[in-house]
């Protein structure tokens, strides 16, 4: 179990990342695996995926899977290295402001030391109002404070995926601005405007909101270069890796149906003694 010292000092590593002036590129992750696998190439913090954590356990995403079932994950991940870790953890799991106060103290105790919390509801699909978005957000900067001292939060808007209300890019943009100015009022440490992927609408939030921003790898966006010369603090591949991983399992499997491929297999550098060492680093 992480010790109040300790969590403390990856918390302030990681609000340090947000604030460094370098992009902070996250390729989440969904085990323990993969998380040894970043941090033995240098990377200074790993970040689940709800999606990928979902479905690499035979759940759908949207808070599918077990909450019990999740925090034993984040366990394992957050024991497996000696960076930090941030979870997305959707809306909350959570029915009311009791059992977010539980789940958020659940969480602190698996080691994390941030969250992704989304703005949308998972029963209707739709956009919350801001206001009680903040105060969940002003909740969990409350447990946290009584706990362990701090949680980073990294407050998600899913204007540009659920806000049917705003018809024009216009009002999509201004919605969201005011959603992240908003948001860092409430406590929020990171602002991620999920799926906006337009430099010029990138920029007008980096330089509105005066906070973090995290932008999600998608199609459209700026490269990694122009986001950070934009400002942008973070990047996130959401389930990106997974389905990279998956793609090359599918293809590889397909040409082995035609007797092709064994040398992708007995060729790889990939050993088992590579895998050992990723988990056996003492």
């Amino acid at each position: 179990m992480a010790t109040i010292e300790n969590q403390q000092e990856k918390i302030s590593q990681f609000h340090q990342l947000h604030h460094s002036g370098k992009l902070l590129v996250l390729p989440n992750i969904w085990d323990p695996l993969g998380a040894t696998l970043l941090e033995s190439l240098g990377y200074p913090a790993v970040a689940t995926a709800s999606a990928a954590v979902a479905w690499s356990n035979g759940y759908n995403d949207g808070e599918k899977i077990p909450f019990d079932f999740l925090l034993n994950i984040l366990r394992r991940i957050v024991s497996s290295v000696n960076v930090p870790v941030t979870a997305d953890i959707e809306s909350g799991y959570a029915e009311n402001d009791e059992q977010l106060k539980q789940n958020i103290g659940q969480l602190i105790e698996t080691g994390v030391v941030g969250i992704n919390i989304e703005d949308s509801d998972k029963k209707t699909n739709a956009l919350l109002p801001t206001e009680i978005q903040c105060k969940k957000i002003e909740l969990i900067k409350q447990v946290a404070e009584q706990t362990k001292g701090a949680m980073f939060v990294n407050a998600r808007t899913d204007v540009y995926t659920r806000g049917n209300l705003y018809a024009t890019p216009e009002a999509k943009l201004e919605e969201t601005i005011n959603r992240g100015l908003a948001y860092r009022a409430a406590g929020a440490d990171c602002f991620f405007p999920l799926a906006m992927r337009d430099k010029d609408e990138i920029i007008k939030t980096v330089k509105q909101v005066q906070m973090p921003v995290n932008i999600i790898a998608i199609p459209g966006i700026p490269d990694l270069e122009a986001l950070q010369e934009i400002g942008v603090a973070r990047v996130s591949l959401g389930p990106g890796f997974l389905k990279i991983a998956i793609r090359a399992m599918k293809n590889l499997a397909a040409r082995l149906q035609s007797l092709d491929g064994l040398a992708d297999i007995t060729n790889n550098e990939i050993t088992s003694e590579f895998m050992k060492t990723l988990l056996n680093k003492e």
